[in-house]
């Protein structure tokens, strides 16, 4: 087991992480901006090292400073967590190579998940399902990227490879519009990615986002803790998850489970990992895989009662993975609110310092935050504050109980998106179960 770790984050997975490593008999070390000096995790931390200055340039994303800390603190390994460098082959490939574990997948393997063509390419191969479309990047001759438009059929989207959060994609409804996406999009990635390569997909107008969680080890264990529903989202960027999703048979959860564990297995994956669906009139098409622990986690950790982080720091010590699918049983249902410091109808952030907080309980109710009263928050980083899950024995009940809990969270100092949140759960669609990925855009009438 490794003995100590740098947590290569902030907030409320930093704490995550934090705590499942005193679960294991862990010494942690926090690594923060000056801006996040007083962050509960750094106060909580066996040690803790500063970066450098607010911006997250110069301090989470600065990979020698994170170097040097585990450095200086004797570290064994560096835990990412999500966002930031968590998806860095580079940063991974030099945590390696200065003698620490990445507390994630290899480098080679984020940098093929990174490369959504090759990824795709990669699942294809696996047998695991993809979206039609141009199966490799778009050449440059415009003959036949028309020709492959007619081929797929309209609507289409073009992304880029290197793209990821929205982010690098134009829908295209017909194939007079087509070249001149396909250039923009190749002028935008190259800008915002460093990389313009891009491709073809069929546009899917009204599917639901569905993901499946996966763990690996190095010894050629891969298992399947079933799937999430995402769909709740605007611009791409998710609000409300839930587990399992709506509509999804026993029978299908177990079919493309197990084609995501062989895939593991095939392209030798380590790690927590997510592979990212969109699912339309009951098929599932692959469109991403995450190289990293998802802000979602915990929806599934309540309805299998794994515990997601505790078994990426066991398989990144070397350790054989402590379930053997078998032993997965999905029990119940849970529901996560994604609590934002942001006005709830602009979406603009709110920083701030947070004069009262009072967070919910009762059964059922986790709530994974680093806020308490008197926490400023700083305007540098992404603004969530905090996830409030319910869990309940079917999901009538989880949601009845996130009603109770969004009730009684107080949040005071700063606007937060609460209100969004009571409505979303109380929306009579929401409650049927299995609304689209636009849904939530289309009720904002954004």
């Amino acid at each position: 087991m490794l003995d100590k770790i740098v947590i290569a984050n902030r907030g409320e997975i930093a704490l995550r992480i934090l705590r499942a490593c005193k679960e294991l008999g862990i010494k942690t070390v926090a690594v923060h901006s000056t801006a996040d000096h007083t962050q509960k995790h750094v106060r909580l931390a066996d040690e803790s090292v500063c970066i450098g200055p607010p911006p997250s340039t110069e301090s989470y994303l600065n990979i020698p400073a994170i170097i040097s800390a585990a450095e200086v603190t004797d570290a064994m390994g560096i835990h990412p967590g999500y966002g930031f460098l968590s998806e860095n082959a580079d940063f991974a490939e030099r945590v390696e190579q200065s003698g620490f574990r990445f507390i994630g997948p290899k480098a080679e393997t984020i940098r093929i998940m990174g490369d959504k063509v090759e990824a795709i390419k990669s699942m294809k191969k696996a047998g695991v399902p993809t979206v039609p479309g141009s199966d490799g990047p778009l050449g440059s001759d415009d003959e036949t990227n028309l020709k492959l438009g007619r081929q797929v059929g309209y609507p289409i989207i073009i992304k880029a490879a290197g793209g990821g959060g929205g982010r690098g994609m134009r829908v295209v409804h017909s194939e007079a519009t087509l070249l001149q996406a396909i250039t923009m999009t190749r002028t935008e990635a190259a800008t915002a990615f460093n990389n313009d390569v891009v491709y073809m997909e069929k546009f899917l107008e009204n599917p639901r986002h569905v993901e499946i969680q996966v763990l690996a080890d190095e010894h050629g264990n891969a298992i399947h803790l079933g799937e999430r529903d995402c769909s709740m989202q605007r611009r791409h960027q998710k609000v409300v998850e839930e587990a399992p999703a709506p509509g999804i048979t026993k029978a299908l959860r177990s079919e493309i489970g197990e084609r995501c564990a062989k895939a593991c297995q095939d392209i030798g994956y380590i790690g927590a990992g997510t592979f990212e669906f969109l699912y339309e009139n009951d098929e599932f098409y692959f469109i991403e895989m995450n190289t990293r622990v998802q802000v979602e986690h915990p929806v599934t950790e309540m309805i299998t009662g794994v515990d997601i982080v505790r078994e990426q720091l066991r398989i990144a010590s070397g350790m054989p993975l402590a379930y053997k699918q078998k032993d997965i049983k999905v029990r119940g249902h849970a529901i996560e609110c994604r609590i934002n410091a942001e006005d709830a109808r602009t979406f603009i952030p709110s920083p701030g310092k947070v004069t009262t907080y009072h967070a919910p309980g009762g059964i059922g109710v986790r709530v994974d935050s680093h806020l308490y009263t008197g926490y400023s928050v700083p305007p540098h980083y992404d603004s969530m504050i905090g996830k409030l899950i319910t869990y309940g024995e079917d999901r009538a009940t989880a949601i009845a109980r996130m009603r109770t809990a969004l009730d009684e969270v107080v949040i005071e100092g700063i606007r937060n998106n609460i209100d969004l949140h009571r409505d979303i759960i109380r929306d009579a669609n929401f409650e049927k179960g299995g609304t689209n990925i636009h849904y939530l855009e289309k009720k904002l009438d954004l």
